[in-house]
């Protein structure tokens, strides 16, 4: 029985070599529509031709008019060029990108009348986020435990709002959109029955007890408890005290976020392949801040002491805000660590420069 004719595209990586890289499978048209990474390319591009017809490798090989990579000094060059190239083009056979699990992200967004969300992805626009975090639904109760305290509004964003120190020009009727209003678990802006500068303070409040600097929501709970305990209705303490457990278990995610994003602050070494000059990255609360060739000199290690200071040195704040364009960086890093745990053992702390160790 004859052998099933080879690939027409499997010729065209005869010539690749087993080094560290990214690829990419494009279309007849030349759009890309997947990229990838390997530590060795040629055996990576070979295993595609073998994907069975119910495997994803199958069908991006199906859809392919050409196959091109490049070369990376590393296994972590390539991790970061892949994640840049898929960005870039946003490949329609690529996942958005590889999360590591399902997370979740804290949404305050921007306009007058702010509100307080968890949603699944960062975008860009004008809100602020905060994360990432394991756990949408137990994520999800604490905010609303949150926004029950401070009174901030869970409504649309298309729901008009007007402030009771605002001109009224016309009549308006200030009936509350929801009961949470009624229940005083939410300020009223949609029915002026607060001032703009009341709903900031209590955006300020929010902001500060995201990022560690303010304890009064839980404060102000702790009173309702006690209260209710003194007048003998144990029954609305409990239900408070479940209220104080969520979300004391938010402010410590905080904090534990915070503690993780501090400790992926280190310059790492990291030797490359095909006699290349090794690279220190310059990682600062997981993103790369700068990426240079590893000090052969005792003047070169000098040089990385004053781009360290650089990039090490201005303070940055200690909160959990994110930007769309670091989130996925900070993941793959975060990532890139667990799985390789002996690699901490390349980086060292920003302060001692000295502890790079010279290239040969």
């Amino acid at each position: 029985m004859p052998k099933p004719a080879a690939h027409p595209l499997r010729d065209s990586v005869r010539d690749a070599r087993n080094l560290p890289g990214t690829y990419r499978f494009l279309a007849a048209d030349g759009e890309i529509v997947y990229v990838g990474k390997s530590k060795q390319i040629r055996t990576r591009l070979l295993s595609y031709f073998r994907a069975r017809p119910q495997e994803k490798g199958y069908r991006v090989v199906n859809e392919a008019g050409s196959i091109a990579w490049e070369y990376e000094p590393s296994e972590f060059a390539a991790l970061l060029r892949e994640l840049e190239l898929i960005k870039r083009f946003r490949p329609r056979l690529n996942v958005q990108h590889k999360r590591d699990g399902r997370y979740s992200f804290l949404k305050l967004t921007g306009g007058a009348v702010p509100k307080l969300a968890v949603v699944n992805a960062v975008s860009d626009d004008r809100a602020a986020y905060y994360g990432p975090f394991r756990g949408g639904r137990r994520v999800m109760e604490a905010v609303r435990e949150l926004n029950d305290v401070l009174g901030l509004r869970d409504c649309a964003l298309t729901t008009p709002m007007r402030f009771s120190d605002q001109p009224d020009l016309f009549a308006f009727e200030r009936t509350p959109g929801c009961h949470r209003a009624e229940l005083k678990l939410c300020l009223g802006p949609c029915a002026a029955l607060t001032t703009q500068a009341e709903y900031r303070k209590r955006v300020d409040l929010l902001r500060a007890f995201l990022n560690g600097d303010a304890d009064e929501p839980l404060a102000w709970l702790n009173a309702r408890m006690l209260a209710a305990a003194e007048r003998w209705d144990f029954e609305y303490a409990a239900a408070v005290r479940e209220r104080i457990r969520r979300m004391e278990g938010l402010r410590d995610e905080f904090a534990r976020l915070r503690e993780a994003l501090d400790t992926l602050s280190f310059l790492y070494r990291v030797p490359c392949a095909r006699g290349l000059d090794h690279r220190v990255y310059l990682i600062r609360r997981g993103t790369v801040r700068a990426v240079v060739s590893a000090p052969d000199s005792q003047a070169e290690q000098r040089r990385l002491s004053r781009l360290a200071e650089e990039h090490f040195g201005p303070p940055e704040p200690n909160s959990a805000l994110v930007s769309k364009h670091q989130v996925d960086e900070i993941l793959l890093i975060a990532r890139w660590f667990r799985m390789n745990p002996r690699e901490l053992e390349a980086t060292v702390a920003p302060e001692r420069v000295d502890a790079v160790p010279l290239s040969a």
